[in-house]
């Protein structure tokens, strides 16, 4: 069953532009970047299952967050959309893309390949299962908990993004123990079927300082995305909009137009 996927949708004019975070991130994170872009488009920034506002649910995997994108794009009646995904919300936009094309205009792919990886985002969730909330009363003792088993400041603040104060203690807003069971689906790329090409213009943007997009990787690219362009961009690692947020909206200006 999909689920009605919460958003925040900035301007109401021009294109559909649906903008898809990564794992451990929500609509929250694209938020400086949506408001750059609302006076051309019309963005819809989506939290996905497990994630965000969203509901949450057991499974946790690519098919899935494929209909529930499908279901947010019909239920809010916006016919051809363009799509930006990051990571694993550039996955959850190629499968989109590969299996029901007709839904999708142009495809942004950011710093992500359709492949399998091999690493693993496993123990950042299991760090943040081991921190007991109970009693912790300030961010920062949260994050001096993680920082035992996570030594990268940066990584910590954007996991500790996810912290919410309900009443009287802390929640992780993410499903920790789904993503848990259903990490070796995130980190790899559903099956598609021999001859399989996505036609609509399609643009990859990696981050020069980061490994997620290879030279190995172009043939795949190319072979299911038929009018694609791979680009960088200077000073970026993976995660492009935090990094050179200014350089990444003209990538998306100069390719939608």
């Amino acid at each position: 069953m999909p689920h009605q996927l919460h958003y925040q949708r900035y301007g109401e004019d021009g294109q559909p532009l649906l903008v898809l975070h990564g794992l451990f991130g929500s609509a929250k994170n694209w938020h400086s970047v949506a408001l750059k872009l609302q006076p051309d488009y019309q963005v819809w920034a989506l939290d996905l299952r497990n994630h965000g506002s969203s509901p949450w649910d057991v499974t946790m995997n690519y098919p899935a967050l494929v209909e529930d994108l499908r279901d947010f794009i019909e239920h809010h009646h916006l016919g051809q959309v363009n799509i930006l995904g990051h990571s694993m919300g550039g996955k959850v936009a190629m499968a989109l893309a590969l299996s029901m094309p007709q839904l999708i205009n142009q495809l942004i792919v950011v710093d992500i390949a359709p492949v399998n990886y091999n690493h693993s985002f496993l123990d950042y969730v299991q760090a943040m299962q081991r921190v007991d909330l109970q009693g912790l009363n300030r961010r920062s003792e949260v994050d001096q908990h993680l920082s035992e088993s996570i030594q990268d400041a940066g990584i910590r603040m954007f996991l500790l993004q996810n912290l919410v104060f309900n009443t009287d203690h802390y929640d992780w807003r993410i499903n920790l123990s789904s993503l848990a069971a259903n990490m070796q689906y995130l980190i790899g790329f559903p099956t598609v079927p021999d001859g399989t090409q996505f036609d609509g213009k399609t643009l990859f943007l990696r981050g020069e300082k980061s490994d997620y997009i290879l030279p190995s990787h172009h043939p795949i690219i190319h072979q299911l995305f038929n009018k694609v362009q791979i680009n960088t961009v200077a000073n970026a690692g993976h995660w492009v909009h935090a990094d050179q947020p200014a350089a990444l909206i003209e990538q998306v200006r100069g390719f939608l137009g």
